[in-house]
């Protein structure tokens, strides 16, 4: 029965952000049966198999790597931040944006980042529907944060018309960061972590498909590649990159103090009418029939709808440490759906992280189509870590 609860869920899903989408004539029912394909597929090649964990622990370790590399230089400027066994937010998640950001611009510079796009791009298109661009991006995703990913493609983002833009801050709602990789490990399995990752990922380019369906010729679905005359000479472009990192790393940080503080401030206003009423109570109510439909059983689907309430209202971090302390008296499948559900950006912070990165790397006239569309994000966050949970829930029991 609760299996029976868990696949209605996934067409619930599924259902419902077909209900919301603006465009429903447009959307590409093939790809988004092509995805779910490839995601069960998945799913199962990883939970299944060592060489599925092997690949996904590899390319891990890449951005491991990438963000060790960073932190060394944080480490020379901050030792005493970085020294210390709980390294803040801002050390740990936002600091690295800047070499990361200067990485791939290197990248840029030589042609390689374009070429990737172009090829890699393209073979995900032909699964997507999606255009290579946006394929792409979702495979940066997997380990690099909203942030930096969108600040690696800023040039190609600078020639794409609205509704283009519209897709990456959809999309952005359900990465996370390598940064902070480590951190979900210390407090949850490893597994369902690197599960959730790729699923993302998939799931961000079937919602997308669906709440923002969009048509290109094929002289749009090109990777934009600069003139050589717009070329600066290679240490004025790694020394600019720097400068956008840390733009960038100062914007995102207002939003997240500004999101995290409004919060604190409604659930003190709403405290004064109802006593203990927080957002995050409220959310747990209404995600609450999202949560049997994981396949959950009574006390199980109350205590995840909390998380959930937790993870929308505030971020994944403060669930995953309430998850921490109970995980040894749940169940395999609790642990499977809450892990997944929670390995991801999707709250209202996440959406001031997105609004802040547009307003930086392009301009104020072009990040208004995220201020317009805030629904269409949390929509989107939403249903990509439901899917994702119900995708993995299928497989433990």
């Amino acid at each position: 029965m609760y299996f029976l609860l868990n696949v209605i869920g996934v067409f619930v899903v599924i259902g419902l952000v077909y209900l919301c989408s603006p465009e429903k004539r447009d959307v590409k029912w093939k790809a988004i049966l092509f995805l779910l394909i490839a995601e069960l597929l998945m799913t199962w090649f990883m939970l299944s198999t060592t060489i599925g964990t092997w690949v996904i622990n590899q390319i891990a370790s890449f951005f491991t790597w990438l963000v060790d590399c960073a932190n060394q230089g944080i480490s020379f400027v901050f030792p005493s931040a970085m020294g210390n066994e709980q390294i803040d937010f801002f050390f740990s998640a936002l600091m690295p944006i800047i070499f990361i950001v200067t990485f791939f611009d290197i990248l840029t510079y030589f042609g390689i980042l374009t070429w990737l796009i172009d090829k890699v791009g393209w073979l995900i298109s032909k699964l997507s529907g999606l255009p290579k661009l946006e394929s792409f991006f979702s495979i940066q995703m997997m380990f690099l944060g909203n942030t930096e990913a969108l600040a690696v493609i800023r040039h190609q983002l600078s020639v794409l018309r609205e509704q283009r833009l519209l897709t990456f801050g959809i999309m952005s709602m359900s990465s996370i960061s390598g940064s902070i990789i480590g951190a979900y490990l210390s407090m949850v399995p490893a597994t369902y972590v690197f599960v959730a990752i790729p699923l993302n990922c998939l799931n961000a380019l079937l919602i997308a498909n669906m709440l923002n369906p969009i048509k290109v010729s094929k002289e749009e679905d090109i990777v934009y590649v600069p003139d050589k005359g717009e070329r600066k000479d290679f240490f004025s472009t790694i020394s600019n990159s720097m400068l956008v990192g840390i733009r960038m790393v100062i914007v995102i940080t207002a939003m997240v103090i500004g999101y995290v503080a409004l919060t604190a401030a409604v659930n003190g206003i709403l405290g004064v009418f109802v006593h203990g009423l927080t957002i995050q109570k409220i959310f747990s109510i209404i995600f609450s029939p999202f949560a049997y439909l994981l396949g959950l059983t009574g006390d199980d689907a109350m205590y995840v709808a909390q998380l959930m309430g937790i993870k929308l209202a505030t971020n994944e971090f403060v669930a995953m440490l309430d998850l921490k302390d109970q995980i040894r008296g749940l169940a395999p499948h609790t642990i499977a759906v809450a892990v997944t559900f929670l390995t991801s950006f999707a709250n209202f912070s996440t959406v001031g992280m997105i609004y802040g990165t547009f307003n930086s790397i392009l301009d104020e006239q072009k990040s208004h189509i995220i201020g317009r569309n805030v629904w269409k994000m949390l929509v989107s966050g939403m249903a990509v870590s439901l899917l994702s949970a119900m995708v993995v829930g299928l497989f433990i029991w």
